[in-house]
């Protein structure tokens, strides 16, 4: 848990309008997000809504990603990494949904998006959730949370700028490298 806090990051916090997308594949919708200037919204007719900068950022493969009741193991991507925050819903919450000065109560594992190499004491290897105030991460890590639901697991993809910068958090994190979050939102405080 000590890896997000914000006082080992190097990024800045700068808010920006999204623009939203959305795609739905079977029963489930699939909610995607990047941070952007120029804004466009869609829902699906679920309800579900995604937010992509200009064109839709992929995001590195989930084995177990629609399962809440397994540990989520993120795959390497050799796709060059994203520049802007990206999310995507696996699962989407119905409960209270996460505000930027919230404490928050999640499972998570945290991975390099280049080699999938899990970085973190996963909540998920202790089997207990990890509890912390959104204000006192690395700001992609909270960029990521807020807006998420209560029963929601969603993929993160935090670049250096909005994680831990030129300094990265040796050795478990090397300078500018492009974070991957997976996190299950179990409450909201």
């Amino acid at each position: 848990m000590a890896l997000l806090l914000a006082a080992c990051g190097g990024g800045s916090s700068a808010s920006t309008s999204p623009s939203t997308t959305t795609s739905t594949t079977g029963a489930a919708a699939a909610t995607t997000t990047t941070t952007t200037t120029a804004p466009a919204t869609t829902t699906t007719a679920a309800g579900a809504t995604t937010t992509t900068a200009g064109s839709a950022t992929a995001t590195p493969a989930v084995a177990g990603g629609t399962n809440l009741q397994s540990e989520p193991v993120v795959a390497p991507d050799k796709a060059p990494a994203p520049t802007t925050l990206v999310t995507k819903d696996l699962i989407v919450g119905t409960g209270t949904e996460a505000v930027a000065s919230s404490t928050v109560v999640v499972k998570y594992v945290g991975a390099s998006y280049a080699t999938g190499v899990d970085f973190t004491s996963s909540t998920w290897t202790g089997g207990q959730p990890a509890t912390f105030a959104l204000s006192t991460v690395v700001p992609g890590f909270k960029e990521g949370i807020v807006g998420m639901k209560v029963g929601g697991r969603r993929e993160i993809v935090i670049p250096s700028a909005l994680g831990y910068g030129t300094r990265g958090s040796p050795p478990s994190i090397e300078p500018n490298e492009t974070l991957v979050f997976v996190v299950d939102l179990e409450s909201v405080k």
